[in-house]
């Protein structure tokens, strides 16, 4: 296995350099999509199984994903954060679990938990392939804020779904509840973003019914409206991470934030839906 990952998009979707980043962070955190406040960050509590995460460029959805961390900060640190996310470069393997050992932001180096991926990768079609996860940034941009409020105390794994139909959500879900023995030590983060360059409105109203479905768990509607033209990038991830919840007798989730590209970057006429969720 490569020994670390070098962040391959520091300086294009967040700040390159460990000040501009911590105060990118702080700004997203503050903004007034966000949360208004950097949280405190608690090490007492259950944190959530499930936290739904977009992943664009800091200074558009960052606001929206610091609702997300906010959350996550409060209720307790997880013993590891399993973070699934799309390929957007579309090759790879279907379900890919990163080989390195270390994943570097310009905040620094966090840990790949060896053991659960030797334990995940042991399933069938799961398989461990860094090459995957070359150049992607949906898993990436998740990092920086765990390290501003964990520092590298908090243990990743990192899954790309290059294929994320309905087969390679049951087994990578399959996969998760076999390998994972306590369910209250774990977070999944689940990379995605909703409604791709429509006209914010149009935005508002087709993303509505995926926020219903991460609300009632309903992993079906999710992979619906995939089907039926929806444009959010991440239905896997999103999908997975609800049907695990509901495999662990949670009954709902609740949607935090909800914005788009519009609301922090101004232009109305062409935007990209971002969702804040836990569960």
């Amino acid at each position: 296995m490569s020994s670390h990952r070098s962040p391959a998009v520091a300086g294009q979707f967040y700040a390159g350099t460990k000040p501009a980043l911590e105060e990118q962070i702080e700004a997203a955190f503050e903004h007034p999509v966000g949360p208004a406040s950097v949280p405190a960050v608690s090490t007492d509590g259950d944190p959530p199984l499930g936290l739904i995460s977009p992943h664009a460029g800091y200074p558009y959805s960052g606001p929206v994903a610091a609702h997300g961390f906010s959350q996550l900060a409060t209720t307790g640190r997880p013993e590891v954060a399993i973070i699934v996310g799309p390929n957007h470069g579309r090759r790879g393997r279907p379900l890919a679990i990163s080989g390195a050992t270390r994943w570097e932001t310009p905040l620094g180096t966090v840990t790949v938990h060896d053991d659960l991926r030797e334990r995940l990768s042991s399933a069938p079609g799961v398989e461990i392939d860094e090459s995957t996860h070359a150049g992607e940034h949906s898993l990436e941009v998740q990092v920086p804020f765990l390290q501003y409020l964990y520092d590298d105390q908090v243990p990743i794994l990192p899954i790309v779904m290059s294929r994320q139909d309905q087969t390679h959500v049951d087994r990578l879900t399959s996969a998760l509840l076999e390998s994972v023995t306590d369910w209250s030590e774990v977070v999944i983060i689940a990379s995605t973003d909703l409604t791709h360059y429509e006209p914010a409105e149009r935005a508002h109203r087709d993303d509505e019914a995926i926020r219903g479905a991460i609300e009632s768990l309903d992993v079906a509607s999710v992979m619906d409206a995939k089907q039926s033209g929806h444009s959010m990038c991440g239905p896997g991830p999103t999908a997975v991470t609800l049907a695990v919840a509901r495999e662990q007798q949670i009954d709902s989730g609740t949607v935090l934030s909800y914005a788009t590209s519009g609301d922090t970057g101004g232009d109305m006429d062409s935007v990209v839906g971002y969702v804040s969720a836990v569960m």
